[in-house]
């Protein structure tokens, strides 16, 4: 069986780029379905009390706008651990709006806790090959 060598530099750039791809579709999701998404937010029991002092429509706009801008920030590698932040402040409050209505949310939970991980981890180390910010900081 052959074994596959994978640079550590090329798994951060493919880590980077699919990470970023959730959150610029989700984002993208947020601006295009924002009815949907809406009522979604209405149907949660926090979403309810949230709707109640902001518009639902602003706040899911608000989040998608965050998500899209975040989300190629981390594409490029630009001001990678400000996008993190950026999208972890998004993130938290939505898993906990939204995924934590029962049972039936348990596998969206435990997706968005993997993606505030892998934040994290983008916070901790930067983006150190194949970015903006690498490159920026060698000039």
């Amino acid at each position: 069986m052959q074994q596959i060598h994978l640079s550590h530099k090329k798994a951060e750039i493919i880590f980077r780029i699919m990470l970023s791809l959730i959150f610029i579709i989700a984002g993208s999701n947020h601006l295009f379905a924002t009815s949907a998404v809406s009522r979604r937010l209405q149907n949660s029991d926090l979403g309810t009390w949230l709707t109640t002092y902001l518009p639902p429509e602003l706040l899911v706009l608000l989040a998608g706008i965050g998500l899209i801008v975040a989300g190629f920030f981390l594409l490029l590698g630009f001001k990678t651990r400000l996008a993190e932040s950026v999208l972890l402040l998004i993130i938290i409050p939505i898993t906990i709006v939204i995924q934590l209505q029962g049972l039936h949310t348990l596998g969206p939970l435990f997706k968005n806790i993997g993606l505030m991980g892998a934040l994290i981890h983008f916070m901790a180390n930067g983006s150190t090959h194949y970015s903006t910010d690498h490159y920026l900081s060698n000039e």
